[in-house]
C-alpha cells in the first residue's frame, strides 16, 4: 500500500511554503489603505511566539503524548481501519496533531480509508522531515478555529481583538484550543453554553496534566468568554475603486486571489478620489433639488428595513407643525428640522416641471413618513435629503501615461454597484466633435479656416443646429467652440466618414460601436466614460495614444513584488513619477488595469531602459490647436461656467444628446484629464434645460478645482511638447496670452472675415443630433483606412 501511495505524497521542499490565508488589501498611490476583501483571515507566528501555555492547551485539547509518538495513534487508527473494514462510515478522527497537519496542508476533506492511510504516511514523513517544533508550528497557522479564522493569531484576532497572542489569558487559550475539534459546534459566537462547556474540560485537562496549578484553573473557569469580535467582511473606503480593483486581480490570478494577502498598490490619488466622490455627489443632488421633492420613501413601516446611504440617515416622522417636523431614528433618537432646512421641497411633476413652492411642513411631510435626514456640514442641524434616482460618473486619468487617479461609478455604490465610468455605453453627443475636427486639422485646416454653419440635407436628414439659426461662414475655431451641428456634419463629409471612424478607433473608440453614416458627427457612437477620457488625453498630451490603467505594482503576502507595471508615455521630457522595475518582479500583463508603479524616482522617463513611448495618433500641431480651441470652450463658449475654477489652463467640450438623455462635459489640462456624465440608466430625458453645460460641468468644475488646487500651470507647446508658463494678459483685450504674447494657435494662412472676438450670438445650449434618432452600431469593416469616395447613398440609407 506504501508503494502505491508513495509517489502521491508531496514533497517535503514545499511543506514550509503552504499559503497562508489572507485578505487582499489595497491601497492608494499615496499608499492610503483604501478596501480590504476576503473573509478568511491567516496571521503566521513563529514558534517562539506562541506562549507555552497556549500550546498545554492545545496539547491538552488534541494530543496529550504529541512530544512522544511518532506521528501517528495506531490506537485511533486501527478504530477507523475497522470502522471502514465492518461498511461504516470513517467518521472516527484518531488524529494526532501531526496527522491533522498533513490533513490540513495537503489532503482533501474526504473521509475514505485511502485518504486515512494517506494521512498516516504523510505524517510519517512530516516526523522524518521536520521537528516538533517546525510541526506544532505548521498546525498553529494552519488549522480551521471558526469564523473565517485560520491559525490561532487570527483567531486571538476575530474572537478577541488582541494582536498578541501573549495578550490572551489562560481561559481565552483554552476558548480558542477548544475549536478545531468542531468549530461550529463549539463556536463562542453561536454556541457559547457548549464553548464554555468545551473550555472548561480542557483547563480541567490542562489541570490533571499539571500544566496549570489549581488556583490557575479556579480563575480560568470562573471566567466568562470576555469576545471581542472583530468582523472579517468587506471594508472600503472607496467601493467603486475597491470592487473595480478586486474584480480585475480575481480575473487575473482566480478566486483564491481575494485570500491570497496580496497588497494591491493602484494608481488612486487618495485626495483626488474625494474629491470626485464629493463632486458627484454634490452635482447629482443639486439636479435632484432642482428637480422637486418626490414625496417620502414610505409611510408606517418599520425603520430596520431602510439602511443609510451616502450618510443620508432614515428616519420616522413623529410630529408635523405648521414650520417644522420631528422624526425619530433607528437609535431612538429624535430631532427637529426646521423651516429652513425642508423649504427646497417643491413637489416634482415631471422631468420638465415641479409644482407651487410649499408654505407649510404639512405640505411636505405626513405623520410616518419613512424621509432621509443628514446633519449639516457644521453638524449643528438636519437637512431634508432624498436618494436621486439620476446617476452620473466621473474618472480622472493621467494624460501622458494613462495612470487613473480617481473613478467615482455612480451616486453611491451601496445604492448601485454598476460602475458607469468602466461599464456604462452611452452616446456622447458633442464631445466627440473634437475627433471629427481633429481629422479636419489632420488635413490640412487651421482653426481660422473658414467653414459653413448653413443648412444641409443628405438624402432625407436634415441635421439642424440646436439653436435653430446659421451664422454663415465663419472660423473653424469658434463653430466648434459654439457647437454647430451643421458643421460637424460638413466636416465629417470632406473628410470621410470610414476616415473618420478609423480615427475615432484610434482615440480608443470601439470599432463595432460607431455607425457608418453621417449621423457619428453629432455623437450616435456607443462609448464608455473611460473612451472619452482615453480620446481626450490625445489633446491634453501632444497627439498621443495612452492606454488607461489603474494598478500599479503588487505585492505577495511576504512583501515580495511580483507585479510592477510599465505604461507607455506621451510625455517625452517630463520626470518618472514610477519607480524602476526591480529585480525580483517575476510577471507582466498587457492589461488596462497593469502598467504603473507609484514610488517617486528622480530619473527622466526617456533615460530609462524599459521606457516606452506610446504611440501617436495626431501631428502635435493638431493636438496643439484642438488643444486651444477647447480651452476657447470654456473661454467664451458653451463651457464658459468652469471660468468659476479660475485657470487659463483647462480645456474641454459640452455634451448633450438627444432629448437631454445624457450630459457630459469632457476636459483637461496639461496634467489631468477628467470626464462627467450624468444621465438615468434607462435613457430617458434629464429635462428640456439639462444640457451638458447645466448638469455635467459642475461636476467637473468642482472637481477640477480642488485637484488643481495648488499645482502650477500646465498646458502644451507645439515644438517641444513641454509644458508652457504661466500666460500673461494681453493689454489689448484682458484676454490670456502664453508668455512673450505668443499666439494661442500656430500663425494662419487664411485670414477670417469676422471679428473672432464678437461673442454676441454665443449659444445658450450644445443639443446635439436634433431630430436625429439615435442609430444602433452597424457590422463592424474591416478595420483598413479606406481610400476616399464613400458611397453616400447607402451611407444615408442606413439613416432613414
Amino acid at each position: 500500500m506504501y508503494l502505491y501511495i508513495a509517489p502521491s505524497l508531496p514533497d517535503m521542499s514545499t511543506i514550509k511554503k503552504a499559503p497562508l490565508l489572507k485578505p487582499i488589501q489595497i491601497y492608494t498611490a499615496d499608499h492610503q489603505l483604501i478596501a480590504e476583501y476576503g473573509g478568511k483571515l491567516s496571521i503566521p507566528v513563529e514558534y517562539k511566539q506562541i506562549p507555552p501555555q497556549f500550546i498545554h492547551a492545545f496539547l491538552a485539547a488534541e494530543d496529550s503524548s504529541f512530544f512522544e509518538h511518532s506521528g501517528i495513534s495506531f490506537k485511533g487508527l486501527g478504530r477507523a481501519v475497522s470502522e471502514s473494514i465492518t461498511g461504516s462510515e470513517v467518521q472516527t478522527g484518531g488524529s494526532t496533531i501531526t496527522m491533522q497537519v498533513a490533513k490540513n496542508y495537503y489532503l482533501s476533506p474526504e473521509r475514505t480509508l485511502k485518504r486515512k492511510l494517506t494521512e498516516v504516511f504523510l505524517a510519517r514523513k512530516l516526523e522524518e522531515n521536520l521537528t516538533k517544533q517546525e510541526i506544532l508550528m505548521l498546525y498553529v497557522n494552519k488549522i480551521f478555529l471558526g469564523k473565517n479564522a485560520y491559525g490561532i493569531a487570527a483567531a486571538a484576532k476575530i474572537y478577541y481583538n488582541k494582536d498578541r497572542l501573549d495578550q490572551l489569558s489562560i481561559a481565552q487559550m483554552a476558548m480558542i484550543a477548544g475549536l478545531p475539534k468542531a468549530p461550529s459546534k463549539y463556536n463562542p459566537v453561536a454556541n457559547p453554553d457548549r464553548a464554555l462547556e468545551r473550555r472548561n474540560w480542557i483547563l480541567g485537562r490542562m489541570l490533571q496534566l499539571g500544566y496549570i496549578s489549581s488556583q490557575e484553573y479556579q480563575k480560568s473557569v470562573t471566567e466568562s468568554l470576555n469576545l471581542d469580535m472583530q468582523d472579517r467582511g468587506i471594508s472600503t473606503q472607496f467601493p467603486y475603486v475597491g470592487e473595480m480593483v478586486r474584480a480585475e486581480i480575481v480575473n487575473k490570478f482566480g478566486e483564491q486571489a481575494v485570500d491570497s494577502g496580496f497588497k494591491i498598490y493602484t494608481t488612486i490619488n487618495s485626495q483626488r478620489q474625494k474629491y470626485a466622490e464629493e463632486a458627484v455627489q454634490e452635482g447629482l443632488e443639486d439636479y435632484d433639488r432642482r428637480h422637486g421633492w418626490r414625496g417620502a420613501e414610505a409611510n408606517d413601516k418599520p425603520l430596520n428595513q431602510f439602511f443609510p446611504i451616502a450618510d443620508a440617515y432614515p428616519a420616522k416622522v413623529t410630529k408635523v407643525l405648521n414650520s417644522t417636523f420631528e422624526a425619530e431614528f433607528k437609535d431612538g433618537k429624535t430631532v427637529t428640522i426646521p423651516w429652513s432646512n425642508m423649504a427646497w421641497a417643491h413637489p416634482y411633476k415631471n422631468a420638465n416641471s415641479v409644482g407651487t413652492m410649499p408654505t407649510r411642513a404639512n405640505q411636505i411631510v405626513k405623520l410616518n413618513d419613512i424621509v432621509r435626514l443628514r446633519q449639516s456640514r457644521d453638524k449643528s442641524t438636519w437637512l431634508l435629503v432624498q436618494i436621486p434616482k439620476v446617476q452620473g460618473q466621473l474618472i480622472a486619468l493621467n494624460p501622458n501615461n494613462g495612470a487613473i487617479e480617481a473613478v467615482v461609478g455612480g451616486y453611491n455604490y451601496y445604492q448601485s454597484t454598476f460602475n458607469r465610468a468602466l461599464q456604462g455605453w452611452r452616446q456622447p453627443g458633442s464631445t466627440i466633435k473634437p475627433f471629427i475636427y481633429a481629422l479636419a486639422l489632420e488635413r490640412g485646416m487651421t482653426p481660422y479656416s473658414m467653414v459653413d454653419d448653413a443648412p444641409i440635407t443628405i438624402g432625407k436628414w436634415s441635421p439642424k443646429n440646436s439653436d435653430g439659426r446659421y451664422l454663415g461662414l465663419i472660423p473653424l475655431r469658434r463653430a466648434l467652440y459654439l457647437s454647430r451641428n451643421t458643421v460637424s456634419v460638413r466636416l465629417l463629409q470632406s473628410v470621410g466618414v470610414e476616415h473618420a471612424r478609423q480615427l475615432l478607433m484610434d482615440f480608443g473608440l470601439q470599432e463595432n460601436q460607431i455607425p457608418r453614416n453621417f449621423t457619428i458627427a453629432l455623437g450616435t457612437p456607443q462609448v464608455l466614460p473611460i473612451q472619452m477620457a482615453t480620446g481626450y488625453a490625445t489633446f491634453a498630451n501632444g497627439g498621443y495614444r495612452i492606454e488607461p490603467y489603474f494598478i500599479g505594482h503588487i505585492e505577495d503576502a511576504y512583501g515580495k513584488t511580483i507585479y510592477q507595471a510599465n505604461p507607455e508615455y506621451a510625455c517625452i521630457s517630463c520626470i518618472n513619477t514610477a519607480s524602476t522595475t526591480p529585480s525580483d518582479v517575476q510577471g507582466t500583463s498587457d492589461d488596462a488595469a497593469f502598467k504603473q508603479s507609484t514610488t517617486t524616482v528622480e530619473q527622466p522617463i526617456s533615460k530609462r531602459s524599459d521606457y516606452r513611448q506610446a504611440q501617436r495618433i495626431i501631428k502635435p500641431e493638431s493636438a496643439f490647436d484642438m488643444a486651444n480651441i477647447l480651452r476657447d470652450v470654456i473661454q467664451v463658449g458653451t463651457g464658459r461656467a468652469a471660468l468659476a475654477i479660475g485657470r487659463d489652463d483647462i480645456g474641454g467640450k459640452t455634451g448633450t444628446t438627444n432629448d437631454a438623455r445624457d450630459a457630459w462635459f469632457s476636459g483637461f489640462n496639461g496634467k489631468l484629464v477628467a470626464v462627467a456624465w450624468v444621465g438615468f440608466d434607462q435613457p430617458t430625458t434629464l429635462g428640456r434645460r439639462e444640457y451638458g453645460g447645466v448638469a455635467a460641468l459642475p461636476i467637473w468644475s468642482g472637481f477640477m478645482k480642488n485637484a488643481l488646487a495648488g499645482t502650477p500651470y500646465a498646458w502644451i507647446n507645439v515644438d517641444s511638447n513641454n509644458l508652457l508658463q504661466p500666460p500673461s494678459k494681453d493689454k489689448n483685450n484682458g484676454r490670456t496670452l502664453p508668455p512673450s504674447a505668443k499666439p494661442l494657435y500656430r500663425p494662419v494662412t487664411i485670414q477670417t472675415t469676422q471679428n473672432s472676438s464678437d461673442f454676441s450670438d454665443l449659444p445658450q445650449n450644445d443639443t446635439d443630433h436634433a431630430d436625429t434618432p439615435p442609430v444602433q452600431p452597424s457590422t463592424p469593416n474591416t478595420g483598413k483606412r479606406p481610400s476616399n469616395g464613400d458611397d453616400i447613398e447607402n451611407l444615408i440609407n442606413q439613416v432613414q
